[in-house]
């Protein structure tokens, strides 16, 4: 039972003096003993039943009084309540009213009132908060607008500083000032008011994953205590976990014990970040990569043969054909054989659903692509996404944001074959697309403010069929304190421009 004290510090061990000895030698845990049956641990370690169901329930009242689920005027054992400086009894959060719960919410805006919505009011504290999504999708610039909006004063953010971790690239420094002069709500700011500043943003730079340990493990913890950050930011936290795995050769044999590895140091990680959340008060923020995922391919003809017969056969339900005509010699000798021939292709052959047992059906509910009813018409190609790391990492979070970014085709005349899968834009998207197209300045500039945001950015390039203009959506897969999208739902349209990221408010025609 050596993890007794490690679990509750200030539990008093003079009264089972006599039993800890046996229950360490027959390494006995506090799960055990909140597990087992005390008859069992007392013929396992050798010692009185009576003794163990009373040491038993003393450390169950002190975790409850930790809780806040034992009641304060009952007659329990002082094991139960905790004392503090000044003699008063201090009770769990479970005890805290809804209001106080309510009074001690904190978030961090996004600086944008349709985003902010969506996530519920912002980004809260004390939770891991991941934001995935492909290459140019705006994880980076929403992660920066959150880096200066954790400086404001509430209800934009906590007055306090924020903390980046790196693992590519360093603190895009030269777009944080951007934002600063050019965002309509931090360029407005009055004097009065504390204004955000790179200063205030303090920075870690993780380039393999054995400093990334290091670094989260023992360095991390200090820099939280002595600066007291309002946002913590990893940048991102599957980049040193895919370069290792893609830096090792290991053998088949090996394969499956490096995934259980891995798996085990993601759940000491997300452990990890989850307590120091929840200990600093801070919001601690992932951006997270994907990878492309490739629905089920539906079966060919010569993957699922189909056989008819050609001719009659001596033997009843067979068919043979006619054989070639052998020497006379050999006529009565050999035997004709029968012969068979494959049958047309069914007309029509879709790909199988998956069971819905397996990972192919349910990870369309928490990774953000794909999550269509299956009642509902599928693209011929659609566009899916995996974020990395996994389920195990999934289950460490709290609330997952993909960012979705698609292609909106422009075509003049026919529409190109790929047509099945474009995206209806509106005329000031195929103006500003076809801009782009023309050379003329984009998305940082004038004409994306005079066309009414229409975002085309870097990522608007000349396509097959004309000009191609992205588009983006941010949806909220899961939250605890939100409303997620629903299945088939984009979620909230939005852009990216030189003032940070914004909702996109469309017009119609």
């Amino acid at each position: 039972m050596t993890d007794l004290l490690h679990i509750l510090p200030n539990f008093s061990t003079a009264d089972y003096s006599h039993l800890i000895p046996s229950l360490e030698k027959h390494l006995i845990t506090c799960t055990d003993l909140l597990t087992l049956e005390a008859t069992d641990i007392a013929k396992r370690a050798q010692l009185p039943v009576l003794d163990v169901r009373k040491l038993v329930g003393d450390i169950l009242a002190q975790l409850q009084g930790q809780l806040g689920l034992g009641s304060g005027n009952e007659a329990t054992t002082s094991q139960s309540e905790i004392q503090i400086a000044g003699g008063e009894v201090e009770w769990g959060e479970l005890r805290k009213s809804g209001n106080d719960l309510l009074c001690e919410w904190s978030t961090i805006s996004t600086l944008d009132d349709d985003l902010d919505a969506a996530l519920g009011g912002g980004i809260p504290t004390g939770y891991i908060t991941e934001i995935t999504g492909e290459s140019g999708a705006g994880k980076t610039q929403l992660l920066l607008t959150l880096l200066l909006s954790a400086q404001l004063p509430p209800p934009y953010g906590l007055s306090r500083p924020a903390l980046y971790i790196s693992t590519e690239h360093p603190l895009p420094t030269t777009r944080l000032t951007q934002l600063l002069t050019t965002h309509p709500f931090l360029s407005s700011l009055p004097t009065t008011t504390p204004k955000p500043s790179l200063a205030h943003i303090l920075t870690l730079q993780t380039p393999d994953l054995e400093s990334q340990d290091h670094i989260l493990h023992y360095q991390l913890p200090v820099a939280l205590a002595r600066h007291r950050p309002a946002l913590l930011v990893v940048d991102s936290i599957a980049a040193n976990y895919r370069a290792e795995t893609s830096s090792r050769t290991t053998t088949p044999s090996t394969h499956p014990a490096a995934l259980a590895q891995r798996s085990a140091d993601l759940v000491r990680l997300g452990q990890l970040l989850r307590s120091l959340a929840h200990q600093h008060d801070c919001a601690v923020v992932v951006a997270n990569q994907v990878g492309d995922r490739f629905a089920p391919m539906a079966p060919t003809p010569s993957q699922t043969p189909h056989y008819r017969a050609l001719s009659s056969s001596p033997v009843p339900g067979w068919q043979h054909s006619s054989p070639t005509p052998l020497p006379q010699s050999l006529s009565a000798a050999v035997a004709p054989a029968p012969t068979f021939a494959p049958a047309p292709a069914p007309a029509t052959a879709s790909a199988p659903h998956p069971s819905a047992l397996t990972l192919d059906h349910q990870q369309r509910f928490f990774t953000g692509w794909g999550d269509a009813p299956p009642s509902q018409p599928q693209p011929p190609a659609p566009n899916l996404k995996t974020p990395s790391l996994g389920l195990v990492w999934a289950n460490q979070i709290a609330c997952r944001i993909a960012l979705v970014k698609e292609a909106a085709y422009l075509h003049h005349g026919a529409a190109p074959a790929n047509a099945a899968t474009a995206i209806p834009v509106t005329e000031h998207e195929r103006a500003a697309a076809a801009a782009s197209a023309r050379g003329l300045p984009s998305g940082v500039g004038s004409l994306s403010d005079a066309l009414g945001g229409a975002e085309v950015g870097a990522g608007s390039e000349r396509a097959e069929g004309g000009p191609r203009a992205w588009r983006r959506w941010m949806r909220v897969v899961w939250a605890p304190w939100g409303e997620g999208v629903g299945p088939g739902e984009r979620g909230v349209e939005f852009e990216v421009w030189r003032g940070g990221v914004r909702a996109l408010r469309r017009r119609e025609g």
